[in-house]
């Protein structure tokens, strides 16, 4: 068990946007940070993460949190997952406490198969490395790829013996549990006698985009026929090959700094790019381009190219992945390798700066590559040039954007030399089906921001004006609560003379003891249950803490407290995705006036309280009883109310 030093060291030096930062693309917004959500399918950013407050809020799904809490959200981890991936991020040595029976117990078969997997993967690495057999096949097959040690090491490759069941009786001798090891899929089960499914092959670990390991492609040596010559994981409650980029770990951050992703099919792919340089690269794994695997490249850039070799069958195989990736709303590029050659075998043989300056000279649009490729089946003939035409449409219309598709519109009309009227026209002929489709997917991030107008008055809802008092107040706590302010009381007093006369007097307190003693003097308490927690805790904290860390606080708070607390954090910065500032507005914020805003808010959660006894009161007024003490309390409220309105400079509505 990790120890509370350990957890708290964590949370003083681990920085928010530094660890979204690895999975989300994040561009400065004022102060903040915005990026497109990882939680949904958006085009329009509306995710915020907050380096001040160290909180992030998705406005698209809801959730919110800190650090810890977005890796527990995005990557599924545990708690102490999360706290010791922070912990090896940032260097952090964790110091352990000795777990229970219980404790023990408590981890589920998830958590087992990810550190079955983390065992694996060791294995084979170690295997590769120290063993003979290891050595003499699997390392000299990687050295004849032309990988060197630090390649080797930084993807952790490796090598399953040629045994039957070497794997496995190790893994059953270090403790792991054979249930767990038949379902990732490294053992395969039989009555008498378990054996391993990747034996005899060099291993290629799978990580996510945090690195954890969910499965492995193995690759065999023998010219065995009736053998595959990859293997790959089978899918597990861990591993979906369709929702899994080999390489991402590893390319994330190059990825996301050079604002462009390298699309690959292979393994080996992916590691001669990296050694010759080029780290922002991934790989499909051999599979087909999934729609997942395109929006996790999406989190991290728009700008996708697809690296093919010279293959014709399978470069037109291929185009139907350009396409899903036109239909995600990115930015896709294709370069193709002179024959004879794939992307691994032309870098191994090319210099960095040439590699370079090949894939920026041949990388193609879409559209001209198509055209290219196409165009050579097409030839003279007629109809088959009306079939391409027709089908370089079809691409253009799955783009979201309406300007991007005008514009390809132009291009296809200058390299197919065809009028734009024509290709106006047969876009228009596409099924509408498939194009409303398009736009509705284009549209959906904007849903949390648009006004929906609806004349019919039964759709219009009463505002709960409790209900954002309170929530009020519970802001003021959070953001200013051990902030002195001065603040002035005006009360009522009568002179030596005998005379009542108006006094004003100015106190300095900190917030918190401001609404603490002003609620305790009115004998009111917060109407709804989650925010009645959530106050009488921020009390009880400022009470025995003269320090206030908003950090150190939402670290030790329960779940359902911090979700609403991230909430109100970060409702202000809603204004930020419209960038009002861009506009010359600028909204005025609440530190300019603390004091002023929390006397406003008392006196207007006073005025509400008074104004719902009045409604009560006149409900009891009855035709047939004795109303004269009922209506000279209205009286009285209602100069009570109208002094409210006095000191708050405005006239107060019920319904306001």
């Amino acid at each position: 068990m990790i120890s509370q030093a350990t957890i708290d060291t964590v949370f003083e030096t681990a920085r928010v946007e530094e660890v979204i930062g690895d999975f989300v693309q994040l561009k400065r917004a004022g102060s903040n940070y915005k990026g497109l959500s990882p939680f949904s399918d958006e085009r329009s950013p509306s995710f915020m993460v907050s380096p001040v407050k160290q909180i992030w809020k998705d406005f698209s799904s809801g959730k919110g949190g800190n650090a810890v809490a977005f890796l527990m959200e995005h990557e599924h981890f545990t708690y102490p997952e999360a706290i010791r991936y922070l912990a090896k991020k940032y260097n952090i040595e964790i110091e352990e406490t000795e777990q229970t029976n219980e404790e023990k117990a408590n981890l589920d078969a998830r958590e087992s198969m990810y550190l079955v997997s983390e065992f694996a993967k060791n294995y084979f690495h170690s295997t590769l490395l120290k063993s003979e057999e290891g050595k003499a096949i699997g390392l000299s097959y990687f050295k004849e790829r032309g990988f060197t040690n630090e390649t080797i090491e930084k993807f952790s490759l490796g090598y399953s013996p040629e045994t039957w069941d070497a794997f496995t009786k190790e893994a059953l001798g270090k403790g792991y549990q054979l249930e767990f090891l038949e379902s990732t899929g490294l053992t395969i089960p039989k009555e008498d006698r378990p054996f391993d499914r990747f034996k005899g092959r060099v291993m290629f670990p799978i990580q996510s985009m945090s690195g954890r390991t969910l499965g492995f492609g193995g690759r065999i040596l023998t010219n065995d026929k009736k053998a595959a010559k990859y293997l790959n994981s089978p899918e597990s409650a861990i591993y979906h090959k369709s929702k899994v980029l080999y390489g991402i770990f590893q390319a994330k951050q190059a990825i996301a700094k050079l604002n462009n992703c390298y699309l690959v099919e292979g393994y080996t792919d992916v590691i001669q790019f990296h050694q010759s340089g080029i780290e922002n690269v991934v790989a499909s794994s051999g599979t087909a381009l999934t729609p997942d695997q395109i929006r996790l490249i999406n989190r991290l850039t728009k700008n996708i190219t697809v690296l093919f070799d010279g293959d014709a069958a399978g470069l037109r195989a291929s185009i139907r992945g350009i396409d899903l990736i036109l239909e995600e709303g990115m930015n896709v590029k294709v370069c193709t390798f002179p024959d004879g050659d794939d992307p691994d075998s032309f870098a191994k043989k090319t210099s960095y700066e040439d590699l370079v300056l090949y894939l920026e000279n041949n990388a193609k649009d879409f559209i001209q590559f198509k055209a290219s490729l196409l165009m050579n089946e097409a030839k003279d003939d007629p109809i088959k040039k009306a079939d391409l035409i027709r089908d370089m449409v079809q691409s253009i219309a799955k783009i979201p954007d309406r300007i991007q598709r005008e514009i390809y519109i132009q291009e296809c009309s200058r390299i197919m030399d065809i009028s734009e009227q024509v290709l106006l026209s047969t876009l228009a002929q596409l099924s509408q089906k498939d194009i409303a489709e398009v736009e509705k997917k284009a549209k959906k991030e904007q849903k949390s921001f648009e006004v929906v107008k609806n004349d019919t008055p039964q759709s219009l809802e009463k505002v709960d004006i409790l209900y954002r008092l309170e929530r009020k107040i519970i802001e003021i706590l959070l953001l200013y609560g051990n902030k002195a302010e001065e603040f002035e009381d005006t009360f009522l007093k009568t002179n030596e003379e005998g005379e009542v006369v108006t006094v004003t007097e100015k106190k300095e307190l900190k917030v918190f003891q401001r609404i603490y003693l002003s609620l305790q003097e009115d004998e009111v308490e917060l109407a709804n249950p989650l925010f009645r927690g959530i106050y009488n805790d921020l009390i009880n904290h400022y009470l025995q803490n003269e320090n206030f860390s908003l950090e150190h606080y939402l670290m030790h708070l329960p779940a359902d407290y911090a979700q609403e607390v991230t909430d109100i954090l970060m409702e202000d910065e809603k204004l930020v995705m419209h960038n009002w500032e861009g506009q010359n507005i600028f909204p005025k914020t609440k530190k300019d006036t603390i004091a002023q805003n929390v006397n406003e808010t008392i006196l207007t959660l006073r005025w509400y309280l008074v104004g719902s006894i009045i409604e009560e009161l006149k409900n009891s007024i009855s035709s047939d009883a004795d109303n004269t003490e009922s209506l000279s309390m209205i009286m009285d409220y209602n100069t009570l109310t109208n002094a409210f309105s006095k000191k708050l400079g405005r006239v107060m509505s019920r319904f306001n």
